[in-house]
């Protein structure tokens, strides 16, 4: 095999691409961007629909699971795995109880679950929808009547991992949660963040793409109820970091973390709420109809943690790998990360998160009134809501892609 400046002359993807021998050499990460097409990361999404709210601990949630870890197998990452751990449900609704009372849920700093933003400008109410009734969908209701169980039983997260051909002992982490709430389809969260990480999966897995350094693609669970799927993996693989097994086999069952990066809820950025006068008269707060014109991509580190630094620099190097690659929305770099699955990474290693919107300041004020809402359905989003979720892949492919060092073997 020949490798051209680590691009091809000819690779075999869905949508061939060809080059003159003596054209001037063509752009790897570009032409892996050009692989994400809006029909299919909308199809992705679509398809997860089909498990309802995938609430953790419930059937649906598993059959979920078996689904992403066949289409991972389908695309040729087939090397996927699974981890275990135990998870221990209070009551049904635990998890909207403690944000009722205003208990953190994985935040760091500030106000409880704020990360340290403060809230400015209009608000609207914020909460977790804990009424199937709410559902006017009759079949969506029968999908997601099974309640998750009180106790403790087994959980799993699902992953497959892109070995990289130089440094197969270090890796990047592209991660986002497969579970959730409301009794709705959770379109947005997560199957907005879900469809990326496989979509990414998909293409760093076709044929001919290589990189120096490997790539890990992880589907968490129990996020909705305090980012557990992710804590377990910090603490059952943090201490295997780097460790060949067995040695002298040039395998690293969990290779170093060189960098975490998040994506959680990517659709939405429609803006403040606006007060309106109901038929009462009194005033009342409406999300605006349409994406606004100033929608972006943002990408959060935590500024109080102790890797901030790096985390930092990872955040400015996909905000200039969204400046390069991304087509139609530009980035923000924010430092008030926090709920969400880089938290439990956030002190060991530089993480971010990709967001629709700043998660303290704008989500945490009512900016998305689907939040985990019977309303976080496929058909509540239109084509410039999905848009602004390929974008957040495309940032992150790029920025991936530049860090890990991919290339593509000419046939």
């Amino acid at each position: 095999m020949k490798v051209v400046a680590g691009f091809s002359l000819a690779l075999a993807f869905a949508a061939p691409l060809a080059f003159a021998q003596d054209a001037a050499p063509a752009d790897p990460i570009a032409v892996l961007v050009r692989q994400l097409t809006l029909d299919k990361y909308k199809a992705t999404i679509k398809s997860l629909t089909q498990f309802g709210d995938r609430r953790q601990g419930t059937q649906r949630n598993r059959n979920a699971l078996d689904w992403i870890e066949a289409q991972l197998k389908s695309y040729g990452c087939t090397n996927t795995e699974r981890l275990q751990y135990q998870f221990t449900q209070a009551a049904p609704d635990a998890p909207a109880a403690r944000r009722a009372a205003g208990l953190p849920s994985g935040g760091a700093g500030g106000p409880p679950g704020q990360g340290g933003s403060t809230l400015f400008g209009n608000r609207m109410p914020t909460g977790v929808n804990t009424d199937p009734m709410r559902q006017p969908d009759q079949r969506l209701r029968a999908l997601n009547a099974e309640h998750t169980p009180v106790g403790t039983s087994p959980r799993e997260n699902v992953y497959c991992t892109k070995v990289g051909k130089t440094h197969p002992e270090e890796m990047y982490i592209v991660s986002a949660h497969m579970d959730g709430i409301g009794f709705g389809e959770a379109a947005n969260d997560d199957g907005s963040g879900t469809a990326l990480v496989m979509e990414l999966a998909r293409i760093f897995s076709m044929p001919g793409v290589e990189t120096d350094r490997s790539i890990r693609f992880i589907l968490w669970n129990n996020e909705e109820t305090g980012l557990n799927g992710a804590a377990a993996y910090v603490e059952q693989r943090k201490d295997l970091q780097g460790v060949e097994a067995p040695k002298g086999s040039g395998r690293y069952p969990e290779p170093k973390w060189l960098g975490m990066i998040q994506h959680d809820m990517m659709m939405y950025d429609h803006g403040m709420p606006i007060p309106q006068q109901d038929a009462s008269g009194k005033t009342v707060y409406v999300s605006p109809p349409e994406q606004r014109l100033e929608a972006d991509v943002n990408i959060e580190y935590q500024s109080v943690s102790t890797q901030a630094e790096g985390s930092a620099k990872l955040a400015w190097a996909f905000r200039a790998a969204n400046d390069k690659y991304a087509t139609n929305y530009p980035a923000a770099v924010g430092f008030h990360m926090t709920n969400t699955d880089s938290t439990p990474f956030m002190n060991l290693v530089p993480s971010i998160s990709l967001r629709e919107n700043e998660r303290g300041q704008q989500i945490g004020a009512g900016w998305n009134p689907n939040w985990h809402q019977p309303t976080d359905n496929y058909d509540t989003y239109s084509d410039k809501d999905f848009l602004l979720g390929l974008n957040a892949a495309q940032t992150t492919l790029s920025g991936v892609a530049q860090l890990a060092g991919v290339r593509i073997q000419a046939k």
